[in-house]
């Protein structure tokens, strides 16, 4: 049964890549690339098109799969590798056997450098594809100033050039070619210029830039501005050119490429099938765990299934570690290059794939979310029980003043603003956040005992070792030690600190637990910084009123209605004042805040 359309959508990520519809028969309809999937899928559910062909094919829209890459111009050479070798029925554009531009270092003696878009394999040297001709063109030209090489068809075999069967041609004569038909460069020095142009299409052309900015400056201080203008245009292309591509390597021969991605009770298992160095399918299946089963035995489990699936007959595999999959087979575990490359894009469509489930479990069925949300947080914390419910405590004040404390709850995971509370520090002089500390947690839960409401399973401390000690006197004191855990975050390295554990717990930094652990702290201080700077206001509005002979309550509300601050109205001039409450009462207000502040 297919998911509906509109969480489908809802639940697409918005990074670059391809995505393809199928109909209710489950067969292609159509492949397109974006720069953001889910806004280019929503735009077309949200308007009617001009095109019939259009609307037909989004009326029989049945589910949307799709793969995510780095860049736009890896979706654009990704869609039409999977357009040429898939051929869906609403596709007209790049359904002919035109593709993309590459760059050709043909196998010869004194090899030639040109476009083609053809790849012939002969062992000659392909780089790109191209996005556009635009770059290639470029980089021709940089070639072609920097390296004069031949450009003629001759078979310039060492026996050829010593009988003489060559003579040099115009090229030569206009100083783009240094004659090697004729023997007038050696094949060691045309050999070198070659390597040096190789490095430039790998994207090593550091040096070769510096000479064309050297030769934009010659241009420049000899009044030649157009030429060094073009020069400079070639150098920002340049700049900005990327030299390889995950989604298409003529090097990399057929091979299928295996990743895993899991959770408490999933796995999600990408693969992508790359034939003549082109991706041409990507599928991404769930496994439910029964039994915790490790990430190595569920991963050749499903290279299985997905090889007699989809009837795979390559003898090499990429996967993320050794798979035991018995002879025939070589399972290759790349550690850089193309191959990881392509490994790392695997991993990444198995992420969003689990993401894109986990969001629409969580619109569809909020309490299994909550559930898988709960174990999880059980787990990575080792507590002995779910934390349905949450407490945490932050301290605030400047230099001893005004000092408050506040405690925000959240339950399932989620913030419980009704129970949130707030305290005035009663027993505390001076800036102790420790004490504080102490003191409102024992407030706390002697309330709450009192009152016989349920305590929560676990309370957080916004702050190291020495408010999570003084927080622990209290708990103590009320004989809650064993009955509620309690822990410490440090906001410095995200340290998780327990009672009597000098080694703290490190989260992953991309984990549920630690972001709804971060949203808890945030909360608190955000509730705590809050009543903090009302209760200053009002004691610097409390102050301000009783010390200005002649200024009543009414007088000062209204200016600092007018004003927002005490700080603001004292900077005010006495002619800005008097618009507001006259120049009697401004002259007084003036007078005082400029005796005052001497």
């Amino acid at each position: 049964m297919h998911t509906p359309l509109d969480l489908q959508i809802q639940t697409l990520p918005d990074s670059p890549g391809v995505y393809q519809y199928f109909d209710k028969d489950d067969k292609l309809l159509y492949v397109g690339k974006a720069k953001n999937l889910k806004k280019r899928v929503m735009s077309y559910f949200n308007k009617m098109h001009d095109s019939g062909r259009i609307n037909v094919m989004v009326r029989k829209i049945v589910s949307i799969k799709h793969i995510v890459v780095l860049t736009e111009s890896e979706a654009l050479l990704l869609e039409n590798n999977l357009i040429k070798k898939l051929q869906p029925r609403y596709n007209v554009l790049l359904k002919d056997d035109k593709t993309y531009p590459w760059i050709c270092i043909k196998k010869e003696p004194f090899p030639r450098i040109f476009s083609t878009r053809k790849i012939i394999k002969d062992g000659s040297e392909y780089f790109g594809p191209y996005t556009t001709f635009k770059v290639v063109h470029t980089l021709l030209d940089l070639i072609k100033e920097l390296y004069p090489l031949r450009t003629c068809n001759y078979d310039l075999s060492e026996q050829n050039i010593r009988s003489g069967k060559y003579k040099v041609c115009l090229e030569y004569h206009l100083g783009n070619c240094k004659g090697p038909c004729e023997g007038h460069e050696s094949f060691a020095v045309y050999q070198n210029h070659v390597d040096a142009i190789r490095q430039i299409l790998k994207g090593n052309f550091k040096e070769s830039l510096k000479d064309f900015k050297k030769r934009m400056q010659e241009f420049a201080m000899e009044m030649r501005f157009e030429e060094a203008q073009q020069i400079k245009e070639k150098m920002d292309v340049l700049e900005n050119y990327q030299s390889r591509s995950t989604v298409f390597n003529p090097k990399i021969s057929n091979l299928d490429v295996f990743s895993i991605i899991s959770d408490e009770s999933m796995a999600y298992v990408n693969f992508i099938q790359v034939s003549h160095g082109a991706i041409i399918r990507s599928h991404t299946m769930e496994i439910k765990k029964k039994l915790d089963e490790p990430d190595e035995e569920l991963l050749e489990l499903a290279v299985v299934e997905l090889r007699e699936r989809f009837h795979l007959r390559s003898k090499e595999i990429l996967a993320p570690f050794p798979l035991e999959l018995g002879e025939g087979v070589n399972v290759t575990v790349p550690k850089l290059g193309d191959k990881k490359m392509i490994l790392d894009m695997s991993e990444r469509n198995a992420r969003y794939f689990r993401l894109d489930q986990l969001k629409q479990i969580k619109i569809v069925d909020p309490d299994r979310h909550t559930n898988r949300i709960m174990a999880q947080m059980k787990k990575d914390l080792r507590l002995p029980e779910e934390p349905r419910h949450i407490e945490c405590f932050d301290n605030s004040n400047i230099q001893g003043t005004n000092p408050v404390s506040a405690c925000v709850v959240f339950k399932d995971g989620k913030p419980s603003k009704k129970d949130y509370r707030h305290f005035n520090i009663k027993t505390v002089e001076g800036p102790n956040d420790f004490a504080s500390m102490e003191e409102v947690v024992f407030r706390r839960y002697k309330r709450l005992l009192e009152e016989n409401e349920p305590l929560p399973q676990l309370i957080i401390i916004d702050g190291g070792k020495g408010q999570l000690s003084s927080a622990l006197k209290s708990i103590d004191e009320l004989g809650l030690r064993g009955k509620i855990t309690i822990l410490g975050i440090a906001k410095r390295l995200e340290e998780i600190f327990y009672p009597g554990d000098s080694v703290p717990l490190y989260l992953d930094k991309k984990s549920e637990t630690l972001k709804i652990i971060q949203h808890l702290r945030n909360e608190a201080h955000r509730f705590g910084i809050t009543f903090h700077r009302d209760k200053r206001s009002k004691g610097a509005l409390k102050t301000s009123m009783d010390s200005i002979p002649g200024i009543g309550e009414k007088t000062m509300v209204t200016l600092l209605t007018h004003f927002k601050s005490v700080k603001r109205l004292t900077a005010a001039p006495e002619e800005e004042i008097a618009k507001v409450v006259g120049p009697s009462k401004a002259k007084k207000i003036t007078e005082y805040y400029k005796a005052n502040t001497k």
